[in-house]
Parts: C-alpha cells; sequence; structure tokens
C-alpha cells in the first residue's frame, strides 16, 4: 500500500531515506514528503502544509497509511479529519495529536519569522541517546528552519468520523505503558476519543529514522501489512 512519510519540525522528506528500502522491500509504496516551507525559502503556513498532506492522500493508490513524526502527528491526524473515508490508518511516531484550536507547536519560540533548530541541549537523555556523532551530524546537515506561520499556526479539526480511524503509537523514547496512562488519564484528548487505537514498541530516541531506520521500516510495514 502507499505509506506517506512526514517528517517532524526541521526535517524534509530526505529524513526518511534509510527507511524507505525496507518499507520498498516488503513491497510497499513509500512516499516522503516534503512540505511547503522545507528548505524552499518560501513562506508558508500551517494551513499550506495541511493541503499538501492532503493533497498526497488524494493522489494515492488505494487508501493509504499516513504516518507523522513528533509534530507531525498533527498533519497526520488532520489528514484523517479531512479524508476519513480514504485514511486506512494513522501511524504517529514520537508524537500526538494536537485537538481542535490549539496552536501546532508551541513549545519553542520562533525568532525573526522562523523556528531555527535549537541544537541538541533541549532534546537531551532520551530523545538523543541512541544518536552517536555521525548520525547527528547528518542532521545537523540538513535540518532546515520552520516558518513562523507553520508553529504559530491553529490546529482546525471538524470531521468526527475521524476518531474511527485506526490509530497506531510509534513509541519510541517512551514505552506503550506511558503512552497508554497519558491516553486515559486524559493528557491526549483526540487519542482518549479514538475507537481503535494500538501501541507498538519501537527500542530508540525520538528520531528513529537515523538512529533505526531498519527497525522503524519494519515496524511501519508491519502496520502497513495489517491493513493491506
Amino acid at each position: 500500500m502507499d505509506i506517506i512519510l512526514i517528517a517532524g519540525l526541521w526535517l524534509d522528506g530526505s529524513a526518511w531515506d534509510d527507511v524507505v528500502p525496507g518499507l520498498t522491500s516488503r513491497g510497499h509504496r513509500p512516499v516522503a514528503l516534503t512540505l511547503p516551507g522545507q528548505g524552499d525559502g518560501a513562506s508558508a503556513t500551517l494551513d499550506d502544509q495541511a493541503a499538501a498532506v492532503v493533497a498526497a492522500v488524494d493522489a494515492a493508490e488505494g487508501r493509504p497509511l499516513v504516518v507523522g513524526h513528533s509534530g507531525a502527528s498533527t498533519l497526520a491526524w488532520i489528514a484523517a479529519d479531512a479524508r476519513p473515508e480514504r485514511v486506512a490508518a494513522a501511524a504517529l511516531v514520537g508524537g500526538f495529536p494536537g485537538a481542535d484550536g490549539e496552536a501546532y507547536f508551541g513549545h519553542l519560540e520562533p525568532r525573526d519569522g522562523v523556528l531555527a533548530f535549537p541544537g541538541w541541549e533541549p532534546f537531551e537523555g532520551p530523545d538523543t541517546a541512541d544518536l552517536d556523532a555521525n548520525a547527528r551530524r547528518r542532521m545537523e546537515a540538513v535540518v532546515v528552519d520552520v516558518p513562523e506561520a507553520v508553529v504559530t499556526g491553529v490546529v482546525r479539526l471538524a470531521d468526527e468520523r475521524r476518531y474511527d480511524v485506526p490509530v497506531v503509537m510509534v513509541c519510541p523514547e517512551y514505552s506503550p505503558d506511558e503512552a497508554r496512562a497519558w491516553v486515559a488519564s486524559g493528557d491526549l484528548p483526540e487519542l482518549a476519543r479514538a475507537t481503535h487505537v494500538e501501541y507498538v514498541d519501537l527500542d530508540s530516541g525520538h528520531w528513529p529514522m537515523y538512529s533505526r531506520p531498519a527497525e522503524l521500516a519494519d515496524a511501519l510495514a508491519t502496520i502497513a501489512d495489517g491493513l493491506s
């Protein structure tokens, strides 16, 4: 099946380069998106990026698996909201969907119209424990500034049929048990209302496409196999 891949902040479609072969070898068709405003020097809004994801869903062969990493988990969920009848499932890797009316990303402050990659210090700990010096250099070489209008954009969700779209939480720097507890406590309201949520453990940090690409590809391919 088509697997639409959306990397989180500061990363474009090239983030999935080491994951794509593992998906292709399992017979799937990966589509790694580079969204508007990701390294093209153009201004872009959250709505622009959401529209690009929805367009990829519309262009897919059959009903695709939509994969959102980190903050882009919200983009995957926006696609499920916009096309609940077209999205086979949303796989959320190290991230959670924002709710209607929330800012897309409010954890860091943009400056001069962009949110630049802040370096590794804010992520030291479980997020980066498995990123060696080489993996960090590879990421540093490709990170791009995120337009302020993306990170400050307001999430808009309108179709409650999204709650019937299957969700798979791929849990890297935290465990499935931790994710279940967050859902049960109401900390993740969109997932608390979802009717079908599964959890997959992935022994990695926050960027498994760089530290554990084969394992991530296997997890995503297995999810897709279960949907085919």
